[in-house]
């Protein structure tokens, strides 16, 4: 048995240590490469949702009382497991979730792997601040003293972890570590779609020694599976990854009874292409967009802003890029971009090409429905599409698409006209910046209502704080940020 796997019988629920049978049965998890069955995922109840956030809290008082060292020893083992067992889990996320070879391996299991590693490091962080003493005078609140001050960071509590379908490894493991590494306990709602690897990660952690109750795997598809997870009193904070329209509905319960929220939500990313950019590196840079969980990736620049100067070199350069780049099966050599998660995402992507046409827009490239070198008329791909002369009161402009859909405004004017398209958005996750005056570059940069701003690159800095202005979400994660945002700020006073 691995991780609650029992041959064809499916996937059982993790709750309180124990591996236990799913209320409501199970369901298929499909491969979208070739819709063939990837394993049955469990479909818990409410009431074992319920269950599993009461086991967290029951273990929080234990977990929290252990010694640093003793939560980076747990998490460090963790990663120890899951690079042993790299091989058949980066298929399992391969097969789950239709990413090519290289992104489940490297971007899926191995940022699994190295994020568990940080946050052992990350237990061991300070965690008390002393502040400067204050003096004060006597008067209606008791005699002169001087008044010492301590900032301790204490765990929130339970932290149900919602995660998103677009990585089943990394997603999770930048919740659950930070989460562990501060002494919080978790209960893990994994999307629906791709589960399977994420109850790998909880028999790593058993495995590793957490003591019952700390984590918790739930699952399933119904809405209800969800609800239960977000308001069951036992839960002191939400993390959720996925849609805005997802996040205000979980905001709106835990706003009922303040329960702390880490949000990270949809993305419309805008990448600000000057005149005196270096368009070879643009055009790479956007590109990635498309290849990338086939542009299911709310950080991708995928609303290009570009001076009417290069706007046709910027075009014509991205078009050839595309050419270049094959639509295939995950696991067939040189394949660069992969199915979606699923039929219906599919035909939300197709329809927003299709809207985009009546809409105005010109299409550059793609438009139409791949056919995959033995897979044919199976599978959900959709082919990396390209729409330009593209207006910022269409849809496609300001909706986020989810798939290897990348749109392009050109504009005349400079930075102002420039800023004003980038941040006329509801949306404010990642934007990006390319020009070859780097002085202009970061000036525009610091005035884009955005949580994050690549200059020249799409690279990320994985200590910088990683969050969404406006509808993006709320708070901040990664690196330091996200011991801190699974943490309360206490002071302790005391006269001297």
């Amino acid at each position: 048995m691995i991780g609650g796997q029992h041959g064809g019988q499916g996937q059982r629920l993790f709750i309180g240590g124990e591996w236990v049978e799913p209320a409501g049965g199970h369901y298929e998890v499909v491969n979208p490469a070739d819709e063939s069955v990837v394993g049955l995922a469990p479909e818990a109840s409410p009431g074992q949702v319920l269950e599993a956030a009461a086991a967290a809290a029951e273990a929080f008082e234990g977990w929290s009382r252990t010694r640093p060292e003793q939560r980076a020893a747990v998490l460090d083992r963790a990663a120890d497991i899951i690079q042993r067992e790299f091989e058949p889990w980066a298929e399992l996320a391969r097969a789950e979730t239709g990413a090519p070879t290289a992104i489940a391996r490297g971007m899926q299991v191995g940022v699994g792997v190295s994020r568990f590693r940080r946050y052992a490091k990350g237990a061991l962080e300070p965690v008390e601040r002393g502040l400067p003493p204050q003096v004060t005078e006597a008067g209606p609140m008791g005699r002169a003293a001087v008044l010492g001050a301590l900032e301790v960071r204490q765990p929130v509590g339970v932290v149900t972890c919602i995660t998103s379908y677009n990585n089943p490894w990394a997603n999770p493991a930048g919740k659950v570590a930070p989460a562990l590494a501060m002494g919080n306990t978790v209960v893990v709602k994994p999307a629906p779609q791709d589960p399977l690897s994420v109850f790998r990660m909880a028999a790593a952690l058993e495995e590793a020694g957490v003591p019952r109750g700390v984590v918790n795997v739930v699952g399933g598809q119904a809405v209800e599976v969800g609800e239960a997870a977000v308001a069951s009193p036992h839960v002191d904070m939400v993390s959720f990854t996925g849609s805005t329209a997802v996040g205000q509905r979980i905001a709106e319960v835990c706003g009922r009874s303040m329960k702390r929220q880490l949000m990270e939500l949809g993305g419309k990313g805008a990448a600000v292409v000057f005149e005196d950019a270096d368009l070879d590196a643009a055009v790479a840079g956007i590109g990635t967009t498309f290849s990338f969980y086939s542009g299911q990736i709310c950080t991708a620049p995928t609303r290009v802003i570009v001076q009417r100067a290069v706007y046709e070199r910027l075009v014509e350069k991205l078009t050839a890029y595309l050419g270049h780049m094959k639509v295939g099966a995950p696991a067939a050599k040189g394949t660069v971009v992969g199915p979606v998660i699923s039929a219906a995402h599919r035909d939300r992507v197709e329809a927003y090409v299709e809207l985009g046409r009546k809409e105005g827009a010109r299409l550059a490239h793609g438009g139409s429905r791949p056919v995959v070198d033995g897979a044919p008329g199976r599978g959900f791909y959709v082919a990396p599409t390209l729409l330009v002369d593209c207006t910022s009161d269409m849809r496609v402009v300001r909706e986020e698409i989810f798939g290897p859909v990348v749109v392009v405004v050109p504009f005349e004017g400079g930075e102002d006209e420039a800023v004003a398209l980038a941040n006329d958005s509801d949306y404010g996750l990642l934007s990006y910046v390319w020009s070859g005056d780097a002085a202009r570059a970061f000036r525009v940069a610091r005035r884009l209502r955005a949580g994050g701003v690549g200059v020249n690159t799409i690279g990320r800095n994985m200590e910088a704080p990683f969050g969404g202005f406006k509808r993006s979400g709320v708070g901040r994660d990664v690196g330091s940020y996200a011991l801190h945002a699974y943490s309360e700020v206490q002071s302790i006073v005391w006269a001297g």
